[in-house]
């Protein structure tokens, strides 16, 4: 792989995951929330969620989605299902007043376990991501070279990049705590992510190979 294709990967990898999504919004979510210290073990999940989906593919299991049409049926029917469950979630959360709380000190959050594993799944909730990763890496590794070396410099360069991405939104999050102290906002604020974790669920059960 010579620099020209890394730093082509690079640039379009940057825009890819910047782009907001399931994973950025549920980091943000868990940054305004629990803390961004917290939302750590979050970018955790949603990080280890990415990384098994591009391995997986890599190994075959996007073209086999591709070809299964009943397998990427069921994969995208329980994503849809586990979206739609984040979005109540979010709508029905309980809020409390926080006002006069200092932003970087967080309210009571689940164990670290818990907020690891909801993190995990939001990243796994769409079958899209095994598709996607199987038509795009590939675009970058020369066959004329071993496949290993090249597959693991586009996953550690894919993995920065998106935990920089992780990293941004979370922070953005953290400045939004303040703003959201109040019982009105914050549930004003759960109720908005709540309805664009059911858009996206929506765009996934619309969505067809």
């Amino acid at each position: 792989m010579n620099a020209t294709t890394w730093w082509l990967f690079v640039c379009t990898t940057a825009v890819i995951a910047a782009t907001p999504g399931p994973n950025m919004l549920h980091i943000m979510a868990r940054s305004v929330q629990y803390g961004f210290r917290r939302s750590a073990v979050a970018m955790a999940g949603c990080l280890s969620a990415v990384i098994l989906c591009v391995t997986a593919s890599s190994l075959g299991l996007g073209a086999l989605l591709t070809a299964s049409r009943p397998l990427f049926e069921a994969l995208r029917y329980i994503g849809v299902a586990y979206l739609l469950w984040l979005a109540w979630k979010s709508w029905t959360a309980p809020v409390g007043d926080l006002t006069g709380l200092h932003p970087d000190i967080p309210v009571a959050s689940p164990g670290a376990g818990m907020l690891y594993r909801t993190a995990l799944f939001t990243g796994l909730s769409n079958p899209k991501l095994l598709i996607f990763s199987g038509a795009f890496f590939p675009q970058f590794i020369r066959p004329d070279q071993p496949w290993g070396p090249q597959f693991g410099i586009l996953v550690a360069t894919f993995a920065v990049i998106e935990v920089a991405c992780y990293v941004a939104y979370a922070f953005g999050g953290r400045q939004l705590a303040a703003f959201l102290s109040g019982a009105r906002r914050r549930r004003a604020f759960n109720r908005a992510t709540g309805m664009v974790f059911g858009a996206f669920g929506i765009g996934l059960l619309a969505y067809r190979v």
